[in-house]
Formats: C-alpha cells, structure tokens, sequence
C-alpha cells in the first residue's frame, strides 16, 4: 500500500522557520515529481513547490527565496525548510507524488493526509 506521511508542522511565530518532511513507502518515488501543496481555510489547495527526480525544482512566486525543497531518493523522502514564515504562509501542508510535474494538485497520484501550519504574527 503506498502511503505518503508528511511530518514537522507546529506553531512558529512570523520570522521563524519550520522543516516539513514527507516519508513515502510502499514503492520507491525515485522516479516521481514531488511536490508540497497547502490549504488554507475557505481557499483552494495551491502549488508551493515541486522537485522531479534530477533535482531540478519550480517554486511559487510567493515562497521563492524562503522555502527550499529537497529530496532524498535513497530514503524516499521529501523535505521543504521553510524560512521567514508570514502568517499567510498559515495552511495544511501536502505532499504529493506523480509522473509529471504540474502545479495542479488534481494530476498527482497520491497524497498524504497534511501537517498543520500555524504563523502568529
């Protein structure tokens, strides 16, 4: 059963920074996009970040500069540190696996369940 568990959310107040983490199991997404969604609430899941397997990464305009994404192929995972937290950066954090990179969260094949992301101003 493949399975995406994302990990590190928390409180942070503006200014601060946060790493979230995604674990998948199941098979290996060596070969996968990666990417980090988020949802805030009353508002539509947007696109943060993807990573395709060369390393090669895209990043919405309004994260540029503060969070970086990086994997590890070896151990599956995906990570995305996240610096100068605004409260606007405030949602549920997904990460997603599929065959193509894509800023549209519908054509991913798995998802995990979210981490939660608090900013106070």
């Amino acid at each position: 059963q493949v399975q995406l568990v994302e990990s590190g959310g928390g409180l942070v107040q503006a200014g601060g920074s946060l790493r979230l983490s995604c674990a998948a199991s199941g098979r290996t997404f060596s070969d996968a996009t990666m990417a980090w969604f988020r949802q805030a609430p009353g508002k539509e899941r947007e696109f943060v970040s993807w990573i395709i397997p060369s390393g090669i990464r895209y990043y919405t305009d309004s994260v540029k500069g503060r969070f970086t994404i990086s994997r590890d192929n070896a151990r599956n995972t995906v990570d995305l540190q996240m610096n100068s937290l605004k409260p606007e950066d405030a949602a549920i954090y997904y990460c997603e696996a599929g065959r193509i990179e894509t800023m549209e969260y519908r054509q991913y094949d798995y998802w995990g369940q979210g981490t939660q992301v608090t900013v106070s101003a």
